[in-house]
């Protein structure tokens, strides 16, 4: 008989939950746009529709390797999320402002 995750993620000990916390967590820091809509339960004509533009451009965004900051910034708006850029440089990271939407 199939269990419920959480009935399973109870049992666990806490060392072990925070490793497959910290581990999803990673994963997740790593997914490619077709992956973050997926996960957030939309499909590609829901986020087509909330950007008003058609599903065959949207699936030409997601598998594009270079966009212009304020198409993603988009994008993840209609995701639910906030688009934030931080160069890592080895003097340390640095929040790069310059592309902050204005209103």
């Amino acid at each position: 008989m199939a269990r419920k995750f959480q009935e399973l993620e109870q049992k666990m000990p806490p060392e072990s939950l925070a490793r497959a916390k910290a581990r999803a967590k990673e994963l997740m820091a790593e997914m490619l746009l077709a992956e973050i809509r997926k996960s957030v339960g939309l499909t590609q004509e829901d986020l087509a529709a909330q950007l008003g533009i058609k599903q065959p451009t949207l699936s030409k965004l997601e598998s594009q390797d270079d966009m212009q900051v304020s198409t993603l910034r988009r994008l993840i708006q209609a995701l639910g999320g906030e688009l934030e850029l931080i160069a890592h440089l080895p003097g340390g990271d640095i929040r790069i402002r310059q592309f902050a939407e204005s209103n």
